[in-house]
């Protein structure tokens, strides 16, 4: 692999992490206020919601481009 497709890689998991990471801060908000969680837990689920979206978000943008990459 060269530098340029270990650069496209990683730039597509940050786009994607913070695309998810976006999505997921709105979704875990609208989540914690729906099902009422209680207090200082909802700061705890709008995080939990937030990281695993973008990690999941970043994954698989950084595995798209990686397989773009080698054609």
């Amino acid at each position: 692999m060269d530098s340029r497709c270990v650069n496209r890689v990683a730039t597509g998991a940050g786009v994607g992490a913070a695309l998810g990471a976006s999505i997921g801060a709105l979704y875990g908000t609208y989540e914690a206020f729906r099902y009422k969680v209680p207090g200082i837990y909802k700061i705890r689920y709008i995080g939990q919601t937030t990281l695993s979206s973008a990690a999941v978000f970043g994954l698989f943008l950084g595995a798209g481009s990686l397989l773009h990459c080698g054609r």
